[in-house]
C-alpha cells in the first residue's frame, strides 16, 4: 500500500515539543485536594496515556496500520462483532458481565509484526491468546486473513463497566485509536453512558462510526429515524452509520451478512491510502487539539495549588506576626512589671540595694569601675526579668501554633497534613530553651549597648560611679516599665531619671532604640525557627513552585508553534 508520511521536518518538531510536554506534564503534583484536583490528576494520567500510547508512536509512524476501536457500553455486542469481522472467535462473548477485561487487538497478518512491537499502545504486554485469568496490563494480539491489512480492530472493556479497572482500560484505549466505532443498541441508544461517550469522541475531534445493533425489522425505520435525529441535534448527523438487525449469534458470531456494510467500509479504509490517511490524521490532530483545552485546565490547577500554598503560607505569617505584636505591646505597656517581677523591683528599690550600685567615685579611681558586686536581690530581679520575658515569648508562640493550625484546619483540604504532622498546633519542643538563650544575650546585649555608647552627663560622669550590670537591669526595668499603672511611680519613674541622669537624653534615647530593635530581631529569627516547621511541611507536601504553571503553558505553545 502507498504511504502517505507526516513531512520528516513536522514529525521531528512535532516529536520535540510532544516530548517536552510530556516531561512538563510527568512532572505535576495536584497533592492538595482542591476542588477540582481529583479531575486534574485523572486528566493528567490520561494525557500522559495518550501521549506515550498513541500520539507520539503515532507521530514517528504516520503511515503504520490504521487502528479502529469497538467502544460500547455493557452488552452492546462489542465482542461479537469484532468476531464476525474477524470470521473468528477472537474476543469472548456471553450472558456474563463483563465479558472483555483484556483488550483484544485483530488484525490482518501483513500488520502483525507492526502491532506485536511497535510503541501504540506499547505499555501493554503483548499475548497471543485470550486468558480470562490473564492479569491486568496485557494486550491479546491475533491475525486473521479476513480483516483487510492497513486496519486493525481493538475490542474495549464496557465504557461504563462496573469494575473500575476495565472502565479505566476502555478508555484508555479510545485515546490510542485512530478511529471510533461505537457500538450501542435499539434498546440502549438514548441511555448517558453512550452520549457520553459520543461527546467525548467530539471532544477529541475523533473519526467516528456509529452501529446501532439489535435493531428489530419491525421497527426498524423507527428507531433509526429517531436516531438519526438525535445524532442530529448533537452534531453528529454526518457521521457514518451502519444497522444490524436483530438475530442469532452461532459461536459468538453474528450472520456474515449482517456486517456486509461496515466490512465494506473498512475495507475501502483500507485499499485507498489517502482516505486512511487523512483518517489517521484528522484523529491524530483532533488529539492535539484537545491539548489547547486539556493543558491549560492542568496550567489553572496548578495556579491554584500555588495559590493555595501561598495562603497557608499566609496563615503562618500573620499568626506570628500577630504574635510579635503582642510581645512589643506587652514590653511598652508596662504589663511585664506586674506579679513576681514587680515584686523582686520593690524589694530591690526599697532595699537600698538600687542606691548602693550607685556611689561617690573617688580622686584617681578609673571611670566607670564599679567598687561592689551585685547584691543578692538585683540577680533576683535579674531572673525574674529574664522568666518573665520567657513567658511573655513562649506564650506568644504557643498561641500562633494555636492560630496556625485553626487556620489551616478551616481550610478542610489540609486537614490532613496536620493529622501527617504530629506537633503542629503547638509550639515546638525547643522553643523553651531557645527563647531562654535568646532573653539571655538580649541582656547582655544591653549591657554591651551601655559599654560602648558611654556616658554623656559627665558633670555626674565626674563625682558618680555605677555598675555597668546593674544600670543594664534599671534600663531594662524602665523600658519594660513605661505605662505600668501598678508599678507607679517606682517602676517607671525612678529608672528613667536614673539612666537619664547617668546616660544622658540623647545616649538613652539611642540605647533603648537599639535594645527593642535587638529584641524585636532575636525573637524575629526565633519565630523564624519556629515557622520553618510549617515552610518544612509545605515544601515536604509537594506543591508545585511557581513556575510550574508558565512552564506548562510554554510547553503548549511550543507544540503550537511545532504544527
Amino acid at each position: 500500500m502507498r504511504e502517505i508520511p507526516l513531512p520528516d521536518v513536522v514529525s521531528e518538531a512535532l516529536t520535540n515539543a510532544l516530548t517536552a510536554l510530556r516531561n512538563s506534564v510527568t512532572d505535576l503534583r495536584f497533592n492538595l485536594d482542591l476542588p477540582g484536583a481529583e479531575e486534574a490528576r485523572r486528566t493528567q494520567s490520561e494525557i500522559l496515556a495518550q501521549l506515550d500510547d498513541y500520539v507520539i508512536p503515532r507521530v514517528h509512524m504516520s503511515t503504520a496500520p490504521a487502528l479502529v476501536v469497538i467502544a460500547g457500553s455493557t452488552g452492546a455486542g462489542k465482542s461479537t462483532l469484532i468476531n464476525t469481522l474477524a470470521n473468528a472467535k477472537v474476543s469472548a462473548t456471553g450472558v456474563r458481565r463483563p465479558t472483555t477485561g483484556t483488550p483484544v487487538l485483530a488484525c490482518h497478518p501483513d500488520d502483525h509484526e507492526w502491532f506485536a512491537k511497535g510503541d501504540l499502545l506499547g505499555s501493554l504486554r503483548r499475548q497471543s491468546e485470550f486468558d480470562s485469568d490473564t492479569a491486568p496490563g496485557g494486550l491479546v494480539l491475533v491475525s486473521t486473513e479476513r480483516l483487510p491489512p492497513g486496519v486493525a480492530l481493538l475490542d474495549t472493556p464496557d465504557i461504563d463497566s462496573v469494575v473500575e479497572e476495565h472502565h479505566e482500560i476502555a478508555h484508555r484505549m479510545l485515546d490510542a485509536a485512530d478511529l471510533w466505532i461505537f457500538v450501542t443498541t435499539a434498546a440502549r441508544y438514548a441511555d448517558a453512558p453512550a452520549w457520553r461517550l459520543l461527546r467525548l469522541a467530539k471532544e477529541r475531534g475523533a473519526r467516528l462510526a456509529i452501529v446501532l445493533s439489535r435493531v428489530s425489522p419491525q421497527s426498524r425505520e423507527v428507531v433509526t429515524k429517531h436516531f438519526v435525529r438525535m445524532l442530529t441535534e448533537y452534531g453528529l448527523g454526518e457521521v457514518d452509520r451502519f444497522v444490524i438487525n436483530e438475530s442469532k449469534a452461532t459461536d459468538g458470531m453474528l450472520p456474515d451478512h449482517e456486517v456486509t456494510e461496515l466490512r465494506l467500509w473498512l475495507t475501502e479504509l483500507s485499499v485507498d491510502d489517502r482516505r486512511r490517511a487523512q483518517a489517521v490524521q484528522a484523529t491524530l490532530f483532533g488529539a492535539l487539539n484537545s491539548f489547547r483545552t486539556r493543558i491549560p485546565a492542568l496550567a489553572k490547577q496548578l495556579e491554584a495549588q500555588v495559590s493555595f500554598r501561598s495562603d497557608l503560607r499566609t496563615d503562618v505569617d500573620a499568626a506570628y506576626i500577630h504574635a510579635m505584636t503582642e510581645i512589643e505591646e506587652t514590653t511598652r505597656n508596662g504589663s511585664l512589671l506586674r506579679g513576681e517581677v514587680l515584686a523582686r523591683w520593690q524589694d530591690f528599690a526599697g532595699s537600698g540595694d538600687l542606691m548602693r550600685t550607685l556611689h561617690l567615685r573617688k580622686p584617681g579611681r578609673f571611670a566607670g569601675k564599679a567598687t561592689q558586686q551585685a547584691p543578692e536581690r538585683l540577680s533576683a530581679l535579674k531572673s525574674a526579668l529574664r522568666a518573665g520575658l520567657e513567658s511573655v515569648v513562649v506564650s506568644a508562640a504557643q498561641r500562633a501554633a494555636e492560630e496556625t493550625a485553626a487556620r489551616w484546619l478551616h481550610r478542610q483540604s489540609t486537614g490532613k497534613i496536620l493529622v501527617d504532622t504530629p506537633g503542629l498546633g503547638r509550639a515546638s519542643d525547643e522553643l523553651l530553651r531557645k527563647t531562654s538563650r535568646v532573653v539571655a544575650a538580649w541582656q547582655d546585649h544591653i549591657i554591651e549597648l551601655i559599654r560602648t555608647e558611654g556616658v554623656t552627663k559627665r558633670s555626674v560622669a565626674r563625682v558618680i560611679s555605677f555598675d555597668v550590670e546593674s544600670l543594664a537591669l534599671i534600663l531594662t526595668v524602665g523600658l519594660l516599665g513605661n505605662g505600668s499603672a501598678e508599678a507607679g511611680g517606682i517602676a517607671g519613674a525612678l529608672p528613667q531619671r536614673l539612666v537619664h541622669a547617668l546616660l544622658g537624653a540623647e545616649s538613652l534615647r539611642n540605647i533603648g532604640v537599639k535594645a527593642r530593635s535587638d529584641l524585636r530581631a532575636r525573637i524575629g529569627m526565633l519565630f523564624d525557627d519556629e515557622t520553618s516547621r510549617y515552610v518544612q511541611v509545605l515544601d515536604g507536601a509537594g506543591i508545585p513552585d511557581e513556575n510550574a504553571a508558565t512552564r506548562l503553558y510554554q510547553a503548549t505553545y511550543n507544540l503550537e508553534v511545532a504544527r
